[in-house]
């Protein structure tokens, strides 16, 4: 038993350093003592999305038509100043001619979109720094899938299926991102910011309207003319087929207005060290 006992305490104070070693390893895989490359950050938001396409002219300030964005997404840093960046987003948008100077043809549309993202995202402050505030700038490329609605008697019908133009668009174009934002540091992982990020679409459907009335007879029910032509609903004559009902040259966007929080999630750093600094197992 005697022999035993330095054997003991020389264990019992091994498991103690093992111990005061992790908890090192996890605040300075938080801290500015480690490679930036590898850093994990989770990302989520929530804000106002803005719509601009054919059935807007201009910014109404009385009739915006905002609705609301969510995302959830993550940041893989590779550098000092670039990291990659990537978000799975939620929005709503809408317009109604009614509230614009082409109120005659009365076209309206609402929609509720998810769109995905993949790029990069730079810092203006190196991450060693671990500045307090940090300007950036991002961008990247996705696509997102259409789904514009509009209302009759009381009911919401899907647009796309309907072809009101007579077209049978693609409901996923490519979408480009652009943006910039700024973080304020909170704690070694937590960091909340403001953003604003454009999206750009190589569609003009996004609100279902981009060129002409078509002739009648080319769509597929009475449904879809009604949809397609709303312009005696409001006392006017049918407009006739060839008349302007959207800019095919003049492609649908919107915009992002939003609060983000981030949260450093693990490092890269973190994991090695934990691989160096294991406890014994019973």
């Amino acid at each position: 038993m005697s022999r035993l006992l330095p054997f003991a305490i020389l264990l019992f104070f091994g498991l103690v350093d093992c111990q005061n070693t992790l908890a090192q390893a996890r605040i300075e895989g938080l801290g500015s003592h480690i490679p930036p490359r590898g850093v994990i950050t989770i990302i989520g938001g929530a804000g106002v999305a803005y719509y601009q396409g054919d059935l807007s002219d201009g910014v109404d300030f009385a009739h915006l038509g905002l609705g609301p964005n969510l995302a959830l997404g993550g940041l893989y840093r590779l550098s000092e100043h670039i990291s990659l960046r990537s978000e799975l987003r939620y929005y709503q948008l809408q317009a109604d001619q009614k509230n614009s100077r082409n109120f005659i043809n009365n076209l309206s549309f609402r929609t509720h979109n998810p769109d995905f993202y993949v790029g990069a995202q730079g810092d203006l402050f190196a991450f060693s720094q671990q500045a307090q505030v940090n300007p950036y700038l991002f961008g990247g490329i996705g696509t997102t899938f259409l789904n514009p609605k509009a209302q009759l008697d009381g009911t919401w019908y899907s647009l796309p299926p309907l072809t009101t133009e007579g077209v049978k668009y693609s409901r996923t174009p490519l979408l480009i991102v652009a943006g910039l934002g700024a973080t304020l540091k909170l704690t070694d992982r937590w960091g909340l910011g403001l953003e604003l990020c454009g999206n750009f679409l190589t569609s003009d459907y996004l609100d279902d309207a981009s060129s002409v009335f078509p002739q009648p007879d080319q769509l597929p029910s009475d449904l879809a003319r009604r949809l397609s032509d709303r312009s005696p609903e409001v006392g006017e004559a049918p407009r006739q087929p060839g008349f302007i009902r959207g800019n095919p040259k003049v492609k649908d966007s919107y915009i992002f207005l939003s609060v983000k929080v981030q949260y450093v999630l693990t490092t890269r750093y973190f994991a090695q060290q934990r691989k160096k600094t294991r406890c014994p197992k019973f």
